[in-house]
């Protein structure tokens, strides 16, 4: 009887590696290409580094790099923990009444497109605590994905369910628990795919605005240090190490998703065959 399942799984994996193959293709042939034009053209260090000046630079600078990798994603994940903890509070608030939605979410909108490069400084100033303005920016920019996402989600409840909540007469506590949350969950995990990488992006636009380093400083002031010294393969390797935190972030989240939302979800269950 486990022959079968195992076959299975090996058979999903080989198909897995085969889908990725091209991917992992390009990538190197992208390396390969941008590492030959460096050596062909002969271009300066400080105009254009090579792959393995990058390499040299995250070995020999690697204490500095990841001591600000990780302030970097401290303030992230923090970030991003106060975006979805705030955003699903305002978001049960907006789907209980129409008109209370109709009026918040205008200037949900608001502050989602104002720029936050704007109100950055203005956070600065008025939040003495450096670490907390920085947490304070990054999760205005990972908000609004959250609220939107997920009131959209308490909202998409098919109406013969609805229905059937209330020919059993349940209460407003339990249709939103037992079937207005469970609805909502495929939203939200949607909705936190985005918000995670916007809580880095905005962690790194906040420290790019404070300019702060010693204890309080990330990859983002990192960049700004080493554009100063001329340093191009360290702001480089920044760089890279600020795009894979960024695609783990996503990653997690994704997994995360499929394990919540694996055993029932169509757009999870569709993707195991």
């Amino acid at each position: 009887m486990k022959t079968p399942d195992l076959s299975r799984n090996i058979s999903r994996q080989i198909n897995w590696s085969a889908g990725k193959m091209p991917m992992v293709a390009i990538g190197v042939f992208l390396i390969a290409l941008w590492q030959l034009m460096v050596t062909v053209l002969e271009l300066p260090v400080y105009v254009l580094p090579g792959p393995l000046d990058v390499l040299k630079a995250l070995r020999s600078d690697s204490r500095l790099l990841f001591t600000g990798l990780l302030f970097t994603l401290k303030v992230t994940v923090c970030a991003f923990a106060v975006a979805v903890t705030v955003g699903v509070l305002i978001s049960f608030l907006l789907a209980q009444n129409r008109t209370v939605e109709q009026s918040v979410m205008p200037y949900m909108v608001i502050l989602q497109v104002t720029p936050i490069v704007a109100i950055a400084p203005l956070i600065i100033i008025w939040i003495s605590n450096t670490f907390v303005a920085l947490v304070t920016i990054a999760s205005i920019t990972a908000l609004f994905p959250i609220v939107s996402n997920m009131t959209l989600g308490l909202r998409s409840v098919a109406p013969n369910l609805h229905s059937l909540f209330r020919i059993y007469r349940a209460t407003r506590w339990q249709t939103l628990t037992r079937l207005k949350l469970k609805s909502a969950l495929p939203y939200f995990f949607a909705g936190a795919r985005i918000s995670s990488g916007l809580a880095l992006i905005g962690a790194v636009v906040a420290e790019f605005v404070a300019g702060t380093g010693g204890t309080q400083s990330g990859l983002a002031y990192i960049i700004l240090e080493s554009g100063v010294q001329l340093k191009v393969p360290r702001m480089f390797a920044s760089l890279f190490l600020i795009s894979l935190t960024g695609i783990a972030l996503f990653a997690a989240m994704v997994f995360i998703s499929n394990q919540v939302l694996g055993a029932w979800h169509e757009s999870t269950v569709k993707a195991e065959h």
